[in-house]
């Protein structure tokens, strides 16, 4: 098996700039660098990962805690940070926290014992204070749809109380008054944030929020066809129902047609999220674009700045969203 010092002498560099070219560090010229490549591939040679961890101080590696692994959100955010990483030469570790505190700290702790150079995590369930003392310790932790204004310079997050309050409004301006919301679990912020932007774009409008058309759902197709029930059985009049994500908002759609609605004529849906199957339903959906895939991409961007040393990178902490016309919201004829 080749040696480092092997391909040292073939390329007719010394150890330290095999070194450098192994670690990914920019003092290197591309015509050195070319020549320490073609010597390892003519020899090769294969990098010894824990040797250049011990001599690096670093793993080259990032881990990623999601809530769950199922679903395209989590997907495309994960998408996002592996391809920017990748580029960059590092790896990732992936693990899931379920929206539990114990299954969130446990995740946190398995990537800290794996010797991450930093860990990007999308937690719902611990609190901002666990965050801020966890930010406190030797491995840089970044959060992903998240903002604690203590820590801010390692969030990456979108405006949610925005998201809520387009949506909202974007209905109110198709001249519907009588509006339904189902919301996700009220423990987590963005379903807060997305359902106080709801409230406040109803305030604007005089419109006095209406507990009876509130439902809680569950991020999931079973919660947008559970709180379309819920209403229907209730006897309540709506002539929107505004779903605080498009898992949601597809179970509704699915439930209205299974229950006689011609939609969008007989009852205008709005999702949230824009996730990739949005523009296969039918009608398709009208929604809210939460560009997790870029996002992830830029909380990659930010650890290879700020752990890795890679300046160039121009660094945007919070995403606006917008809303997505389609076919799912019409106006209101009385």
């Amino acid at each position: 098996m080749a040696t480092i010092y092997e391909v040292s002498e073939l390329a007719g560099v010394s150890l330290a700039t095999v070194s450098r070219v192994l670690n990914n560090n920019t003092r290197v010229s591309d015509k050195t660098r070319k020549k320490v490549t073609d010597a390892m591939e003519q020899l090769g040679y294969r990098p010894n990962s824990i040797a250049q961890s011990l001599a690096s101080n670093r793993s080259n590696s990032v881990g990623i805690l999601v809530s769950e692994l199922h679903g395209p959100i989590f997907g495309q955010m994960m998408a996002g940070i592996e391809a920017e990483l990748r580029g960059a030469g590092k790896h990732v570790i992936i693990t899931t926290g379920h929206s539990e505190e114990k299954g969130e700290k446990d995740g946190i702790e398995f990537l800290l014992s794996r010797n991450c150079d930093a860990i990007i995590i999308h937690v719902e369930a611990v609190s901002d204070e666990y965050l801020i003392e966890l930010s406190k310790g030797p491995v840089p932790v970044y959060l992903m749809s998240r903002h604690v204004e203590e820590i801010k310079d390692h969030c990456i997050s979108l405006d949610n109380t925005l998201g809520g309050y387009l949506a909202t409004k974007a209905i109110l301006e198709q001249g519907h008054t009588q509006i339904a919301y189902i919301s996700g679990h009220q423990f987590k912020a963005d379903s807060i944030n997305r359902f106080n932007g709801h409230k406040k774009a109803l305030a604007e409008k005089n419109i006095a929020f209406d507990e009876n058309l509130f439902f809680i759902g569950d991020y999931k197709e079973t919660g947008g066809s559970a709180g379309l029930k819920h209403f229907i059985d209730n006897n309540l009049s709506f002539s929107a129902l505004i779903c605080a994500n498009d898992e949601m908002a597809s179970g509704a759609m699915k439930y209205a047609r299974e229950h006689g609605y011609e939609l969008p004529n007989d009852l205008s849906i709005m999702g949230y999220d824009n996730v990739i199957f949005a523009n296969y339903l039918y009608p398709k959906l009208t929604t809210i674009d939460n560009p997790v895939n870029e996002m992830g991409k830029m909380a990659a961007k930010l650890v290879l700045k700020t752990v890795y040393n890679q300046k160039k990178q121009n660094i945007k902490s919070v995403f606006e969203p917008r809303v997505i016309f389609r076919q799912s919201v019409i106006p209101h004829i009385p």
